[in-house]
């Protein structure tokens, strides 16, 4: 009988380190792909890596490397907070606007640009953080949605249309010469590809520290979390102020990449951008709203070359069939799958 347990034993440890080598393995590939992509398109298209196609798709995929982080902040607060926020733009277009209006109006440094932006996203995720102190539910989510079309509202009003552009946008925004995305596309590939990362392990670090612990605890069973001491005020308050700066600098990268910032950055529709990717990738798992940017953006670039005006109903209707066969999103389904196999494996 021991021996059968410890033989038991043995084999769970076996599984559970192959699988940790496999995950290993498989994050080392993924970040040499990453790394060595534009040179390996160079190559492929037989063309300079600052040129022709290997710099466009090296365009779509700094979006992409943006969008994964304004996905992935969306999931600190719905999936880790449980906080449904239907303003979520509010962050996103917040900072590229004050880094816009800074850059271009008033000659700010980069770096006081985006400190700008974070410290501007602090200051609107504790609004709403008071906010969470008197509603609840939808009830937030709708104020949250107001918020953020007062904001959307006034980028378009004709009193500030001499820093915002009003209804037009606010083009023109000068970028520093060193990181120019028009001249050295390369290197704003590789300075947001180490933000994507550099964010993902901050939040990753977040979500595993005592914080996110008790973010979850909030999110399954408040009572229960009240009951043991801990304030849902301060912890919703911390959930909108992180989610917020990393939307924030997502938004800044963003208006430094196309150089213009329109009012639809702060529209519903960048909001439910957020959500879909979200729930597409897997709530709740960090990775999985990065995977769902990636192929939202992708495939929404795709069915727009080939299919022309009718793209998006199309698209639509891969949303709804991705949502039915992957109920948990991609990467939630993934996780699923391996933790049921380690439980059958270990009750065999």
């Amino acid at each position: 009988m021991e021996r059968t347990e410890a033989r038991r034993k043995a084999l769970s440890l076996g599984i559970a380190f192959r699988l940790w080598i496999r995950r290993r393995g498989l994050s080392a590939l993924g970040l040499a792909l990453l790394f060595g992509l534009p040179f390996l398109l160079s190559g492929f298209f037989g063309e300079p890596v600052e040129t022709g196609w290997p710099k466009f798709i090296q365009g779509l995929l700094i979006r992409v490397y943006l969008m994964a982080v304004y996905a992935m902040s969306y999931d600190l607060l719905m999936g880790y907070a449980g906080i449904l926020s239907f303003g979520h733009a509010l962050f996103f277009g917040g900072g590229a606007y004050i880094t816009g209006i800074l850059l271009k109006h008033f000659h700010a440094s980069l770096g006081i640009a985006l400190l700008a932006a974070v410290l501007l996203a602090l200051g609107l995720g504790g609004l709403m953080g008071l906010l969470s102190m008197r509603v609840r539910g939808v009830y937030l989510a709708m104020i949250t949605l107001a918020l953020a079309q007062a904001a959307f509202i006034l980028s378009e009003a004709t009193d500030f249309r001499q820093y915002t552009g009003a209804e037009d946008g606010l083009h023109g925004i000068p970028v520093p010469t060193w990181l120019d995305p028009a001249e050295y596309r390369l290197r704003f590939y590789y300075f947001t590809l180490l933000f994507m990362l550099g964010a993902y392990f901050m939040a990753r670090r977040l979500v595993d520290s005592p914080t996110g612990r008790v973010w979850v605890a909030l999110r399954e069973n408040e009572e229960r979390a009240v009951s043991l001491g801990y304030s849902p005020f301060m912890f919703r308050l911390l959930a909108f102020m992180f989610s917020g700066a990393f939307a924030a600098l997502a938004g800044s990268l963003n208006a430094l990449l196309n150089k213009n910032v329109t009012p639809s950055l702060l529209s519903v529709s960048t909001t439910i951008q957020a959500l879909l990717m979200t729930l597409v990738g897997g709530v709740g798992t960090l990775s999985g709203p990065m995977f769902g940017a990636a192929l939202l953006e992708l495939t929404g670039y795709l069915f727009n070359r080939i299919f022309g005006p009718i793209w998006f109903l199309l698209f639509g209707l891969l949303y709804i069939l991705v949502v039915l066969a992957f109920p948990y999103g991609l990467v939630g389904v993934w996780r699923l799958r391996a933790h049921l196999r380690r439980i059958f494996l270990e009750i065999i």
